[in-house]
């Protein structure tokens, strides 16, 4: 039930009596105390997805990310470094920048007209004493990392590490070129329901047959041909797949971590892309692949996305909660930097699969919700052959709340 007043000892106690193998309790999606340590816990202490390199390629381009009350500005510099500071101005605190994206050649506070470069150094603030030191009031950096196009950031004032996840995922995106994309369309969809009901919904294909059916035109449900769900058709179309992959020097492998993150190469279940005949949906290849045939790359990292890279195009999705039964999922689609819209590729064509598949599983997440706010609701059990991804992401949900200890 919905307690806003729950203490510490509380929260511990619900943490503490959570079992493997069954849903959590009815306050994880719907008690805001809980909410909001979540936000401190995991939101404010991990790598988040941020957006796209290629969004911000050229100096002074900005875009901005709000985590809860935290707002932070990634921008490009005219040393083309990227950084990421907080959105608060060092004066009386007010909101920097206000849009979601610009591009400017410096940062300029609207109520006081405080101005910061784009190293973040205070250079302009006036009626100020003449002692006054601009150097001890710089914006507050925040850590950023670039990752073969893809941006996280990290609130924390020591962030977790970060080499491990760059140095194996890099290898699978470096051939797909996203730093040098452009997006195609961007969308941001509000769904009215907890966000770890959106990670969850995504990490099954329990429901893909009959909640997805344009998406099932060409994915393959599975990851792994080991499944006991695979096709009998699909083992030797991938295993051929794999091996053309293996000569072409491009990784595929699944490779898992207990930290939250993953990536494989999964070879199509039919067609090359993900659009309703399997064709490719642009007619330029990304990056420097050898060709349209190299099925799609998912790259995911707990809280907050999971990726796709095919030969033709890329799709982005970013999660940020708005509140404890409110999330907003942006999603991106990223083509050739030279693709020429009506001329490479179709927008309708391109957007078509996963605009379909993401309205549906915003049904599914809120259905999903309204059920749980139920005072008929029960924890329940979740398939093990089916449910395997879920249960790895509570467990590492689980275990991020217990790390972060709980609130005085």
């Amino acid at each position: 039930m919905k307690n806003k007043n729950m203490g510490s000892a509380q929260l511990a106690a619900l943490l503490d009596r959570q079992v493997p193998g069954e849903t959590l309790d009815q306050a994880f999606y719907t008690d805001d105390a809980l909410f909001q340590f979540e936000m401190d816990a995991i939101w404010h202490r991990e790598w988040l997805f941020a957006g796209m390199s290629c969004t911000i390629n050229t100096a002074g381009s900005w875009f901005k990310v709000d985590i809860g009350t935290a707002s932070v500005v990634v921008m490009r510099g005219r040393d083309g470094a990227i950084r990421a500071f907080h959105n608060t101005c060092r004066h009386r605190g007010s909101r920097l920048c206000v849009g979601d994206k610009g591009k400017t050649r410096n940062l300029i506070c609207p109520y006081h007209q405080w101005t910061y470069d784009d190293t973040g150094s205070l250079i302009f603030a006036r009626e100020m004493p003449e002692n006054f030191d601009k150097a001890a009031n710089a914006l507050q950096q925040v850590h950023v990392r670039e990752l073969a196009g893809y941006l996280f950031i990290c609130l924390a004032d020591t962030p977790n590490a970060f080499d491990t996840f760059a140095n194996v995922v890099t290898p699978y995106l470096a051939p797909h070129d996203l730093a040098d994309a452009k997006v195609a369309h961007e969308m941001t969809i509000i769904e009215e329901a907890n966000w770890k009901l959106v990670i969850e919904n995504n990490r099954e294909c329990y429901h893909c047959r009959s909640g997805h059916p344009e998406l099932l035109n060409t994915i393959a449900e599975v990851e792994d041909v080991n499944d006991p769900r695979c096709p009998p058709e699909y083992v030797p179309k991938a295993a051929a797949d794999q091996l053309r992959w293996d000569e072409q020097g491009l990784p595929h492998r699944l490779q898992a971590n207990p930290q939250g993150w993953q990536v494989v190469r999964v070879p199509m279940y039919r067609g090359l892309s993900f659009t309703m005949d399997g064709q490719p949906a642009s007619q330029r290849v990304m990056g420097r692949l050898p060709d349209f045939d190299v099925g799609s790359v998912r790259v995911l990292h707990f809280p907050n996305t999971w990726n796709h890279a095919l030969g033709d195009h890329a799709i982005s999705f970013r999660v940020l909660p708005l509140g404890p039964q409110k999330t907003a999922v942006t999603t991106q689609w990223l083509v050739h930097k030279d693709a020429v819209e009506g001329v490479d590729y179709q927008l309708d064509n391109l957007l078509k699969v996963w605009r379909a598949t993401n309205d549906q599983d915003k049904t599914l997440a809120e259905n999903n919700q309204l059920g749980i706010n139920s005072p008929a609701y029960r924890k329940g059990h979740y398939s093990p052959s089916a449910e395997y991804g879920v249960m790895a992401f509570i467990t590492w949900y689980l275990d991020a709340m217990k790390r972060a200890g709980m609130p005085e």
